[in-house]
C-alpha cells in the first residue's frame, strides 16, 4: 500500500508506510492523505508523535 505525500516544497509523491515515517520524523512532509481526507503535520493528530515507532502489520487504509 502506498500513501500520497506532499513535501515542503509542493512536490507530491506516493509512499510505503515506513517511509512515510521517516520523512515525518525527518520533517520534510507538510501533509499526507488519509482515508478521510488530507492530514496536516502540526494541525492534526498523527498516530505515533512522541511515542515508540510501531513495527507491527500496518492495518491503515487509503
Amino acid at each position: 500500500m502506498l500513501i500520497r505525500v506532499m513535501y515542503s516544497d509542493g512536490r507530491f509523491d506516493m509512499v510505503k508506510p515506513s517511509v512515510l515515517e521517516d520523512l515525518l520524523e525527518q520533517q520534510v512532509v507538510t501533509s499526507f492523505k488519509r482515508s478521510d481526507g488530507w492530514a496536516v503535520v502540526g494541525r492534526d493528530a498523527l498516530r505515533g508523535s512522541n511515542q515508540i515507532r510501531y513495527r507491527g502489520v500496518e492495518r491503515r487504509q487509503l
